[in-house]
């Protein structure tokens, strides 16, 4: 079982959870998804996470996902999970489960209530000491989401105290100086360094990786664009990367909406054959005619902007 470690670098998908039209788990489609993932050369994937729909799941469908797509990656990439619940109790039994089950670590956003820096160091200790000091442990910084703001020094405290913490999830915005900062302390031996991978869909992909970070965790249902990016940024190819990067752009974008953005990833994976239906589990919203045609549409002019770049 391969470990998540400080070194972990390239495009860690985050993946969607595939239901039926009638809102079950679709473990077949699982299957598909997760050889799409491989055919687009993702270097990891992390499953049960806020994209991923993971709070609409049951505790038993939870395990049974997390089992179906170990058993399908078989080892040729590693898989973090979220993790994160209201009670630490719940989260230590989900991750004691998915670390047994072959995961390589897990994912833990902080709690909406945490406002104070000393409130988030004390959480994330308690995080530690429930999950164990041995589980490799992914620090989600989603202030979009999470309404939790991080500062570096508190991000740098937390990886101190616990070498456990091997990775940070950035996904603040604006957030580039951020990485800056972060990249600095551990430059300057102020702090122990850690892989950093980006989120956000991937829109500042770019300027993430001129800034030093390892690569994304994200979810885009282009995921091969992110790898090509990361992969022509790590040989010195950043104009090549930006050309593909800005190729995907518009779809990215549209994709990045609050509210449908699930809903426009679902679309074009199904369309793409990575799943069989594109819905989501209630309460979810369902496309509309004029938001299929606009996809439609980014999608034609994207192929179009790609054939010219080959």
């Amino acid at each position: 079982m391969t470990r998540l470690d400080e070194t972990a670098k390239g495009v860690f998908v985050i993946s969607a959870t595939p239901f039926t039209d009638d809102g079950a788990l679709d473990l077949a489609s699982t299957d598909s998804m997760i050889d799409f993932y491989l055919e687009k050369g993702v270097t990891g994937i992390t499953i049960l996470g806020i994209m991923g729909e993971a709070p609409k799941l049951t505790a038993e469908e939870s395990r049974s996902f997390v089992k179906r797509v170990l058993r399908r990656i078989d080892g040729r990439i590693p898989t973090v999970v979220g993790v994160s619940a209201p009670g630490l109790t719940p989260m230590k039994e989900l991750s004691d489960f998915v670390m047994g089950e072959g995961a390589a670590g897990v994912m833990v956003a902080p709690q909406p209530n945490l406002k104070t820096n000393e409130q988030l160091v004390s959480y994330y200790a308690q995080v530690v000491e429930a999950i164990g000091g041995s589980t490799p442990l992914v620090l989600q910084d989603y202030p979009l989401t999470t309404n939790v703001v991080f500062s570096v020094a508190v991000i740098n405290e937390i990886i101190r105290q616990h070498p456990s913490c091997v990775m940070v999830k950035h996904e603040d915005w604006p957030g580039l100086n951020k990485i800056t900062a972060l990249r600095a302390a551990s430059d300057s031996g102020a702090t122990r360094r850690v892989s950093i991978l980006v989120g956000n869909g991937g829109l500042f992909l770019k300027e993430e990786m001129a800034r030093g970070v390892d690569g994304a965790m994200t979810g885009f249902a282009y995921p091969e664009m992110m790898v090509d990016v990361v992969n022509h940024y790590a040989k010195g190819q950043a104009d090549r990367a930006d050309d593909l990067f800005d190729a995907y752009l518009p779809l990215a974008r549209y994709e990045q909406q609050p509210g449908i953005g699930l809903s426009v990833r679902k679309y074009v994976m199904k369309k793409r054959g990575a799943i069989a239906s594109a819905a989501q589990r209630k309460p979810g919203p369902v496309l509309n005619a004029a938001e299929i045609g606009e996809v439609e549409r980014l999608i034609a002019r994207q192929d179009k902007r790609l054939a010219e770049l080959a």
